[in-house]
């Protein structure tokens, strides 16, 4: 049986006044570098991938998006163009740029959501809203996992 990091799990840290925030710890031990892409998520919170996963990603994304179709133009704005690499300094902080702050609308406190092959930085009081509005899309989207045997 091969031995897998899990990059899973749900941290809460805080944002500091520069806009630097710790990257939990359990989550960096699975990391291979300290560099880390940072950009856009849908639901109003970013997504961070370690380079390695960004490059499979956005691979895919670019394969399959056209110019010449708006929805593809659009997805390609809002997730490729904002993307930017940001690295671990020593004390394991990363910087989150000020155009990505503004868009997940991060104040003090926030959530981390490991995800096996990415993260998610929420604002936490958004995370707590996004939870209560989204418990229905849980409950039916389980349904179609009623098929999963372990």
């Amino acid at each position: 049986m091969v031995d897998i990091e899990l990059l899973t799990g749900e941290y809460r840290n805080t944002l500091d006044e520069k806009g630097r925030i710790m990257f939990p710890v359990r989550l960096r031990a699975g990391l291979s570098s300290s560099l880390l892409i940072l950009t856009r998520g849908i639901d109003t919170c970013l997504w961070l991938f370690s380079p390695e996963q960004w490059e499979i990603l956005s691979a895919k994304v670019m394969e399959s998006a056209s110019l010449f179709q708006a929805q593809s133009r659009s997805v390609l704005r809002r997730l490729i163009a904002p993307a930017q690499e940001v690295e671990m300094d020593k004390t394991g902080r990363i910087s989150i740029p000020q155009s990505l702050r503004e868009y997940a609308g991060l104040s003090k406190d926030c959530v981390f959501l490991g995800i096996n092959k990415y993260f998610e930085l929420w604002d936490a009081e958004k995370y707590e809203e996004y939870l209560e509005r989204s418990e229905a899309d849980f409950c039916e989207g389980t349904e179609f996992l009623g098929n999963i045997c372990l």
